[in-house]
This record gives C-alpha cells, structure tokens and sequence, in this order.
C-alpha cells in the first residue's frame, strides 16, 4: 500500500508540474488533461485507500518514506500516517478537487492564463495531500505551508487587478500570524518530548498534561493547554475562526473554481482536520477545549450575521463558510471530533456545490456578482437553479438533506457537553440556524425568483452554462443529499473512526447522543421535536417575505435597525482596527526603528561616528608625524623624562 500513498500524493504534483513547465508545449487541452488525469488517478486510488481501511479492516499504517535529516537525535522525515481518518479526507479533497478541475475547463476557458490556472489547483490538491497524509509535525508544516503559499498565487491570480494583490497579501499576512502560533506550538512540543513524530507525541501527552511552563514569570500554565492554544490559533488562521477571519471574504477576488476549492476541501478545512488529528492532546487539555468552543460558536453566529447584508453572490456563499467553519470548531472544542468531521465531509459538498453554482450564474449574467441585478433566472437556467436549491437545502440542515444530518448531530452534542462555553456554543448555534436559512434564502430568491432586474442586453444573452460547468453541479449535488442517510451510521455513531481519533470516557458527548439514535429516518423524525427545524423554517419564510412578498419592509428595517446595520456593514470594524491600528503601528514602529535607529543609531554614531572618530584620531596622528629628526628626539627625551620621573615617585614612595 506504500507506493499507493506515494502515487496518491505524486499523481496532483506531476499534473501540475506538466501544466506548469511545459503548458506552452502541451497547449490548453493538454494542460487540462493532464491535470484532470493526475488529480481523477488520486480520487481512485484514495477511493481504494478507503476501502483498505474501512471495507477491509486493515491497519492503520504509520511509517517513514524518506529521511531529511537527523539533528541531534531529532528525525526530519516525509513520513504517511494513513487511517481512516486520512482515508476520509484524502476522499474529500480528490473527489472536489476533480470536481474543480473539470469545472474550470468551462470558468477560464477565455482566461490567458489557463495552463497556469490549471497548475496552481493541481499543486493544491498536492499539498492538502502531503498535510493530511503527515505523520509528524514537519511534514505537517511543510503541507500547512504550501495551501498558504498557493492559495496567496490563486487568491491573487488575476494579478493586474489591485483588489486582487490586495487580497492576497491580506490572507498572506493574516496567516503569518496564526502561522507564528502553529510553529511555536510545535516547537513547544519539540521541546517535550523531543520528537517530531506524531505517535511519540500522542504518547507523552498525559504526562505532558502534569508538566508546568511559566508563559510569564509567576504563571504556570500546563505544557499540553499551551501547545494546544498555540497550535490552535495556527488553526484560527488557515480555518478563518475570529479574529483571523478576515482574509476569507476578500479571497473572492480569486476565480470561481479557487473559491470553491478553497472553500470546501483545502485550506480552510486543514485547521479542523488538524484539530481532529490532535485529538490525543486536546482531550488533556479543559482550557484549550474550551478555549476552542468559545472561538468557534462566535464565529458561527457573528459572521453569519454578515451574511446577511452582503449584495455579492460569492461573499455571501463566503460567510456562510466562515459561519460554518464555527460549527465545525464548536463540535471539536465539545470533544465532539467526529461529528465536526463529518460536518465537514457533507460541507464539503453542498459548499462545493454553491461555489460552483454560484459561478454558473456569474457565467451565465456575463461576470454580473451583485445578487440585486439578478432575478428570475430559474426559467433561463433551470439546471443551476435545482442544483443551488439542493445545495442552499443542504447547507439551512433541512430535514433529510446531507446537511441537515450533519449539523443537527452537532448541535444535539454541544448540547450534552458541560464543558465550560458549552451553554454559549449552544445559544450560538441555534440562533445561527436561523441567520443560515434567512440569508440562505435571502440570496436564493433574489437571484432565482421574482422579477428580472437584469439590462436588457444582459436579459438577452443570459442562458445555461456548458456540460462542463452544470455537470459538476449535478455529480456535487447527488452527495449534497444522499451522504448524510449514508454514512450517519459508521462516521458518527459507529466507530468508524476507530484510534484515530481519541476521546475521554467523560468528555464523549458523541456517545451520550449515540444512545437515543435509532437510525436516519427516526432521527429526522426526533428532529421535529427540537426548534432547529422551525428556526429554518422561519429564516426561510423571513428572506421570502422581505425578498418576494414586501421587498419594502426590507428598507423599512433597514432604516430603523440603523446601528446594528452601521456595525453588520464595517464587519465589527475589525478590518479598520487592522487597517488602522495594527497596520498603521506597524508602519510607525517600523518608521521609527528606521529614523531613530537605523539613520541615529547606526548610520549616524556607528557606522558614519565610527568613520568621523577614525578620521579625527588620524589627523592628530597625521600632525604628530610631522618627519623632522629633532621633533622624534624631542619626544623620546619627554617620554624618558616621564618614566624616570614615575620610577622615581614610586620608589620615594
């Protein structure tokens, strides 16, 4: 199985490589095959790695494929850990990925820059790989690394636009901050326990636990909650949680296709997955865990409020991504790992799905984004409208939708769990529902229903996308429905997980809710006892009648909610406060280092004082060497006569 995981991994890196080097030669069509060839030969082979592990029942496998280096005893290795937990993800990331791929054959097919387009998403695909596959902390950050330093390429892709270089050097830096905690994390682990290899870590953890580190003077705080917190707000970073979230809206200066890849299976995904992954170390850890929910259940809630008044159909798409990043890290900080990971799979392809429909559209309105100059569009493109319908139904949890499995066994566990901040997820959670499905929806009838706000020119041309575009549509849309009633069982309440995921007998909120479940079609029809269903409901009815029935009202509320809007519209002012207060600091502190040390300091009394006392010390000598015999004599006569005169005083006295 060695040279599947090496194939599984290599197969994307020599896609892209082709597109890249030698995208000219090979053309445009030849830069798609190749790619949509190495990435569909990772989603087979990751299909049978999943069979491996979960059909067959093999072992987990855990083992070094090449050895970097060895610095004191430390091994730097390329090394797979594949259970079923990689299985899964491995699934997830090649099966969207292919999706991407052949979708973006119809997106950029008139973009100049379509071979390199096509070999950035390869090199992606690539490096989510190598980071979900790790097995020790290098390679972990090798792969954390590399989706930051692609999606900077794609993010920024259409680099002629300012927006565009904007945003990317926006999500750049935003993850150089949460990066800085990830590293000192793991260099905090290296410390411990003087490995970087996963196993060797999980294995010391109850003892890392009862060790004490003095993060100031005075202050003792346990190894394992500091290197949970450090390596969680790396997380924070690549997975958009609050404060850190502000690169992810602005990412949509990128193409459609990266959106959606990004958005779904890549980036984004990697700081729960990581989570999960570190399971064995958090569960030792009540402060980090709480710590964790806290952040997750305000991301949730306060970015879906964003949501609501964003009139661009791809950032409303985005917030509801942030939105639902924080459910996914609310299950984790509730030690509820599987279903935050099985939130993922399903999110994974309803967002998928929206993304891509959401492209449709624009393809369709000729690059028209702003959902206010849209409108029914369901009798000009009747194949995006269903499969967006689908997708928006999956990602509000209605009942028997993939979505709905997944959040609803996420909030029946926050709800069990006592854990400090559960009580807070839980609020959190449940008014979320509810902003979900009202912008959700909000969005979905003003581009598919009532009346056409397009130009007429726009009114004329609008049509179905290409097989190209609709046909991921309708392969992403299958999933969307049916792989919640599928995988609910095993994922969730059957252990599929096994060891790779380790939770405490106290903490195992996921087995209390196991109790009362009794299948797919009961528990939807347990949901109808809990409020989630009617608070979807009436975030649906509320966009209907704001949107279709009395569009009027919308203004009316507007108008009267004026500084909940003032606030919803400058994004908390988080954006301001980095803008305004840590960049413009940054730039001042950096000024000022600049005039008063390096112009003062350095240049002035070291560097050019160092040269000014040379030159005056020289031409005092200069002065002193005047070359006449009797000027030399002269001074050797005063210098004897000093010496003699010392000699003479030390010896009377």
């Amino acid at each position: 199985m060695e040279r599947i995981y090496l194939a599984t991994v290599l197969a994307p890196l020599a896609g892209a490589l082709a597109a890249g080097l030698f995208g000219r030669l090979i053309g445009r069509t030849g830069a798609h095959l190749v790619t949509i060839a190495g990435v569909a030969a990772a989603f087979a082979l990751s299909l049978l790695v999943l069979k491996d592990q979960w059909l067959d029942g093999a072992p987990a496998f855990n083992g070094s494929v090449y050895t970097w280096a060895v610095v004191d005893g430390v091994r730097m290795e390329v090394g797979f850990l594949v259970d079923r937990l990689t299985a899964l993800m491995m699934v997830v990331v090649t099966s969207v990925s292919l999706m991407v791929h052949v979708y973006t054959i119809g997106y950029m097919h008139d973009d100049d820059g379509y071979q390199r387009f096509f070999s950035y998403i390869s090199l992606f695909t690539f490096a989510m790989l190598m980071l979900v596959m790790a097995n020790n902390f290098l390679q972990l950050f090798f792969g954390w690394e590399a989706v930051g330093l692609v999606s900077y390429l794609l993010i920024g892709f259409w680099y002629t636009r300012p927006t565009a270089i904007f945003a990317n050097l926006k999500a750049f830096l935003v993850n150089r901050v949460g990066d800085f905690g990830f590293l000192l994390g793991i260099a905090v682990l290296l410390m411990y326990t003087g490995s970087l290899d996963y196993q060797a870590t999980f294995d010391r953890a109850p003892s890392l636990a009862g060790e004490v580190i003095e993060v100031w003077p005075g202050s003792g705080w346990s190894v394992a909650t500091v290197a949970c917190i450090l390596l969680f707000i790396g997380a924070m970073g690549k997975s958009a949680q609050v404060p850190l979230h502000v690169w992810l809206p602005d990412s949509m200066e990128g193409p459609t296709p990266i959106s959606a890849l990004i958005h779904a299976a890549t980036m984004v995904t990697a700081g729960v997955f990581m989570v999960a992954r570190m399971s064995p170390l958090f569960e030792y850890s009540e402060a980090a865990l709480s710590f964790v929910l806290v952040i997750g259940a305000t991301t949730a809630l306060f970015t879906g409020f964003l949501g609501i008044i964003q009139n661009d159909i791809k950032r409303v798409v985005a917030y509801s991504t942030l939105s639902q990043l924080g459910y996914m890290v609310v299950a984790l900080g509730a030690s509820a790992y599987a279903a935050g990971v099985f939130h993922l799979m399903t999110h994974a392809f309803f967002k998928a799905l929206l993304f891509l429909a959401a492209g449709s559209v624009i393809i369709g309105l000729h690059h028209e984004q702003d959902i206010r100059k849209m409108g029914g569009l369901r009798r000009y493109m009747p194949i995006t409208y269903w499969t967006s319908l689908i997708g928006t139904l999956s990602l509000i949890g209605f009942p028997g939708f993939s979505g709905f499995f997944s959040k609803d066994v996420l909030i029946e566990a926050v709800h069990g769990a006592t854990r400090p901040g559960a009580g807070y997820a839980w609020w959190c959670l449940m008014i979320g529902v509810f902003v979900t499905s009202l912008y959700s929806f909000r969005m979905f009838f003003l581009v598919f229903h009532g009346r056409e706000r397009m130009d007429e020119e726009t009114k004329h041309h609008v049509h179905e996308s290409p097989w190209v575009v609709w046909l991921p549509l309708v392969l992403l849309a299958i999933p969307s429905v049916v792989i919640g009633w599928l995988t609910i069982d095993p994922v969730v309440f059957g252990n599929f997980f096994g060891d790779a995921i380790f939770v405490q007998a106290a903490n195992d909120v996921v087995g209390a809710a196991a109790r009362e479940y009794h299948g797919p079609v009961a528990y939807i029809l347990h949901a109808f006892g809990t409020p989630i269903p009617y608070l979807a409901a009436a975030g649906a009815a509320v966009a209907w009648y704001l949107t279709l029935r009395n569009p009027a009202a919308a203004d009316s509320l507007q108008r009267a909610l004026r500084l909940p809007n003032l606030v919803l519209e400058n994004k908390y002012w988080f954006d301001a406060f980095n803008e305004k207060v840590l960049a413009a600091g940054s730039r001042l502190l950096g000024t000022t280092l600049w005039k008063a040390g390096d112009t003062v300091v350095i240049d002035g009394a070291l560097v050019n004082g160092s040269a000014r006392l040379v030159g005056l010390a020289a031409g005092f000598v200069r002065r002193a060497q005047t070359g006449y015999l009797y000027d030399y004599a002269f001074a050797m006569i005063i210098g004897l006569a000093t010496l003699l005169g010392w000699l003479l005083w030390r010896s009377l006295g």
